[in-house]
């Protein structure tokens, strides 16, 4: 019996350690969708802030992406995303942006961007602000707004 249970131990920090060096999304389903109102207008606006100070300049100003840097709205953009998680469009800005400083952005000001890129993305705000916390974010599902 305790072997049984050693080998699940190990089998589930195994499949933890593979999915999270590669990068990919557990299967652990997401509870809750970006869909639900998951952040705030307030926390938004501040992500429209950050947004214009730290991305516009290879974003865009609308989100809309500019030369290489790919949109941040719109139908490729929501694509790109579905079938993820907030907290894999989180982490991937909190570690490779922005270009040039990667990860200057502090987790706050990270979920605040997110917000502000949900927002602009069609999501509906909510009454609670987006948190800074990966593991939170990973258990929101990334899906496309009904238009």
């Amino acid at each position: 019996m305790r072997f049984k249970i050693a080998l699940a131990t190990f089998a589930g920090l195994w499949m933890t350690a593979f999915y999270s060096a590669a990068g990919a999304q557990s299967p652990v389903a997401a509870s809750r969708s970006a869909l639900d109102g998951v952040y705030t207008d307030e926390q938004a606006k501040r992500g429209e802030t950050v947004y214009a100070q730290e991305c516009a300049t290879c974003h865009g100003a609308s989100l809309e992406g500019m030369d290489m840097a790919p949109a941040l709205s719109g139908g490729a953009f929501l694509g790109n995303w579905t079938g993820t998680t907030v907290g894999d469009l989180f982490e991937r800005i909190r570690t490779t942006m922005p270009d040039g400083n990667p990860g200057k952005l502090t987790r706050p000001q990270t979920a605040d961007v997110v917000a502000f890129i949900l927002k602009g993305s069609k999501m509906p705000a909510g009454k609670t602000e987006l948190p800074g916390q990966t593991e939170v974010l990973k258990q929101i599902k990334f899906e496309v707004p009904k238009l």
